[in-house]
């Protein structure tokens, strides 16, 4: 049963206004509308930077039961621009919680939506396409609320990663949880503590920051790696400047082709170092490498997607999130397919066939989701100089 509080509603562009209950701060904003499959990990999902400029609904009918906790978590704040549930547990049953999910909206100043059917915004975006909406507890007029829903921006051609990126350069010493780093030791026996060369020095690595998860950087420096984080903004000249034994290309939020910077750099550094890039860092490597990319019908988010790897024949299930894709009629010759998404058959991977680089549209870091293809570290960890 929805408690009672005080009423939200999110009105999408095709005129569709569903009516529930505000469990977060009071406000309105606007976003596009997406849906996650994850049953747990919406922690990591607020927190995820890629998610910037969407209102996410998870499809799980109760969210919340564990509550939130001050260790998984992908960036210091929440990133989305509002979050939908069908229904918010109001308890915190877990040894590490020290917050409801509800207290945990409210004192970041999230808009959320709880008492709707996610299933009617399920099969709504599944069939008509991710939607713009406005998601508000301050105008309650529908009218107002769809015509705002039509007239909001969208993601298509806006560069959000411009609002994520890190201020400064910074070092990077985090390492994983313990709780997950025996997990995935378990399950790929991670390298530890290599050096390069006769040195006897660590490598040295540079990601390129878009909106990066903290759990990559946590996975790179747990390999023994030292890290160094550069806006997404930098040069090619500033990263070579670092003097770095690899690269490494992050996630981040919306439309990969209005960022030539990215993209010009990316093309600058190609054959200078081993590069290795996740989700957006995927996208722009295949925009530097001459392919173009295309926005998926609704996209895909969450823990249990199948992929195939397509050297080894394996299925991996992993974790997404991503609305965009790599167009496969677009794809130089110089890149190699490695992976395929199984529920559509969209690019899930690629290889340079010139130059030392590899990328995955999903994310082998999880957090949250399985750990099937945490192995992708370790083979950025044996293409380093070392």
């Amino acid at each position: 049963m929805i408690r009672k509080g005080s009423i939200a509603k999110l009105a999408l562009e095709d005129g569709t206004v569903y009516e529930g209950i505000s469990i977060g701060t009071a406000g309105e904003v606007d976003g596009e509308v997406v849906f996650n499959t994850s049953m747990t990990g919406y922690q990591e999902i607020i927190t995820d930077p890629s998610y910037r400029g969407q209102i996410v609904a998870m499809t799980s009918p109760m969210i919340g039961n564990y509550g939130v906790n001050d260790d998984d978590v992908e960036s210091a704040e929440p990133q989305l621009s509002g979050f939908i549930v069908r229904e918010d547990s109001r308890v915190k049953s877990n040894f590490r919680s020290n917050l409801t999910l509800q207290d945990y909206l409210k004192k970041h100043s999230v808009v959320a939506i709880a008492g709707i059917d996610t299933r009617a915004i399920v099969r709504r975006i599944r069939s008509k396409g991710a939607q713009k909406g406005i998601l508000s507890t301050i105008d309650l007029n529908d009218e107002s609320l769809v015509a705002k829903a039509k007239s909001s921006l969208g993601l298509v051609g806006r560069d959000l990663v411009r609002e994520v990126v890190p201020a400064s350069a910074s070092n990077w010493e985090q390492k994983l949880h313990y709780l997950m780093d025996v997990c995935d030791h378990q399950s790929h026996s991670p390298p530890r503590a290599l050096s390069h060369g006769s040195s006897g020095k660590p490598p040295k690595i540079v990601c390129l920051d878009f909106g990066m998860k903290w759990n990559i950087a946590r996975h790179l420096s747990q390999r023994g790696n030292q890290v160094v984080v550069l806006p997404g903004t930098a040069t090619a000249h500033d990263v070579l400047s670092e003097n770095p034994d690899g690269i490494f290309l992050s996630n981040g939020p919306g439309d990969p082709e209005p960022l030539d910077y990215a993209i010009n750099t990316i093309r600058d550094l190609l054959g200078k170092k081993p590069i290795f890039g996740i989700c957006l860092g995927h996208q722009l490597l295949s925009l530097a490498s001459g392919a173009k990319t295309f926005k998926l019908k609704f996209g895909h988010r969450g823990g249990n997607q199948p992929v195939l790897n397509v050297e080894t024949g394996k299925v991996e299930i992993t974790s997404q999130n991503h609305g965009f894709a790599v167009d496969e009629a677009s794809l130089p010759s110089s890149l190699k397919i490695t992976h395929r998404n199984l529920n559509d058959n969209t690019i899930a991977g690629v290889r340079h066939t010139l130059h030392n680089a590899f990328s995955v549209q999903y994310h082998p870091e999880a957090s949250a989701g399985p750990h099937d293809s945490s192995y992708l570290f370790n083979e950025f960890q044996k293409a380093l100089n070392i």
